[in-house]
């Protein structure tokens, strides 16, 4: 087992690698001066719809103050807004503007079209059993 762990951990490691070079990318197809790191605010903002900043700093496990300093640079490149949380008129639901949906959806569209070019030779079963892995693996890690 310390043998397949330590190729385990060389596989990641170069998964990371790689998948740090693709956040540059990605970010900058969605807008020239967007941080590689905000591309996944703009993944959980894009699936939430509409969230609170204290739940997506839970979720992504960053603080408030960290999440807010993020945000206002996602609202100043026009990708982000502030709505007045229904529930609670001292909170707001942060959500994606329609130029911040726009550009992610075309960012991960040829995002999504690489991963596919990638795996297309993988048999359907294999690609599920990976996802499903790669799932488990994050749920516990």
């Amino acid at each position: 087992m310390p043998e397949t762990l330590r190729v385990l951990e060389h596989e990641l490691t170069a998964l990371l690698r790689r998948g740090r070079a693709l956040s540059w990318e990605i970010a900058r197809e969605v807008h020239p001066n967007l941080e590689p790191n905000a591309y996944g605010l703009l993944l959980w903002l894009r699936r939430s719809g509409s969230t609170r900043l204290t739940d997506l700093a839970a979720e992504l496990g960053i603080g408030k103050g960290t999440l807010s300093r993020q945000i206002q640079g996602l609202e100043g490149l026009g990708l982000v807004r502030r709505d007045p949380d229904p529930v609670d008129r001292r909170a707001a639901q942060l959500r994606l503007t329609e130029e911040g949906t726009r550009r992610f959806d075309a960012a991960r569209s040829a995002r999504m079209d690489q991963i596919n070019r990638s795996m297309e030779t993988w048999p359907k079963r294999d690609v599920e059993e990976f996802a499903r892995l790669m799932h488990r693996f994050n749920e516990t890690f």
